[in-house]
């Protein structure tokens, strides 16, 4: 039988996360092999991860990360029991690996060596979690990608910002105005980009529930076809207003729309620019 040394159990330790006596256990039922004593450990604690999947993965962080030239960002968001373990430097350090992995790797979903980055943190910190999802935004040469993470990452949104005119992509003051449709984003949480992006099928429910409202309403009852239609009209156009990114009031001044705000943003920086596409994730939903 080998002798296992202090420094030995020390060393399987920091390496697994492991308690002392399970490290000593695995390195003696190994005869002092190292790897095989961590595939015991991570194997048992992969078990004990399994026997925990029940539990809620109601915690987490959203990771973005944008290639280096700018052509292609990851957004993921990975899972947790707790905020304890959200906000821990191996599951940070785990956030940023995935996603420079998925970069390097050109993965567009949650594949399978990715979804085993998780489950080996997991069993280290010995708590259920999850790659709950993971999308891929691609630019082109006239476009350029901005990320936003609120808070502790809680929420995270990467918007692509096109212009006629390669230059104008480049442009500081359109980067920093790109950096705020993103902050708006996480503030508001449009449903889609402009009206014709809503499913006509949703919007035609919330007109047939505005109907049903206006007809229990005793100021509507009574008042000529033509005057409830336009009413019916106004309600819809509200709320449109309220959930398209382009017709809501702009982040830094509510009393102009995005889409002014865009325009007025491309006038500067004499360019046409548009909001090519964005994408919102928020732990959790």
């Amino acid at each position: 039988m080998a002798d296992i040394s202090a420094l030995d159990v020390k060393k399987l330790r920091e390496k697994t996360g492991a308690g002392m006596m399970e490290c000593k256990n695995a390195l003696v039922a190994t005869n002092g092999d190292a790897v095989a004593a961590e595939k015991i450990l991570k194997e048992k604690g992969l078990a004990a991860v399994e026997k925990r999947a029940d539990r809620a993965v109601n915690q987490g962080k959203i990771f973005i990360k944008i290639k280096n030239d700018g052509t292609k960002a990851v957004l993921a968001e990975i899972a947790s029991e707790t905020d304890f373990v959200a906000r821990n430097p191996d599951f940070i350090a785990l956030g940023e690996a995935l996603t420079a992995k998925a970069l390097e790797k050109g993965y567009t979903d949650t594949e399978e060596e990715l979804k085993t980055m998780v489950s080996d943190l997991a069993a280290k910190i010995r708590e259920n979690m999850s790659l709950k999802r993971l999308v891929v935004m691609d630019a082109g040469q006239c476009e350029y990608l901005c990320q936003y993470i609120h808070g502790d990452g809680a929420i995270g949104v990467v918007v692509k910002l096109a212009a006629d005119k390669a230059d104008a992509v480049n442009d500081e003051d359109v980067k920093a105005f790109a950096f705020t449709l993103a902050l708006h984003i996480a503030a508001f949480n449009p449903m889609a980009l402009s009206r014709e992006k809503i499913d006509p099928a949703w919007l035609k429910e919330q007109e047939d529930i505005f109907r049903k409202q206006m007809e229990q309403d005793e100021s509507v009852k009574g008042k000529p076809a033509n005057v409830a239609e336009n009413i019916l009209k106004g309600k819809v156009n509200k709320l449109l207003k309220e959930i398209c990114l382009l017709d809501q009031g702009y982040v830094k001044d509510e009393k102009q729309s995005v889409a002014k705000a865009l325009e007025d943003a491309g006038k500067k920086a004499d360019a046409v620019l548009s909001i090519a596409d964005y994408i919102y994730y928020k732990v959790g939903t």
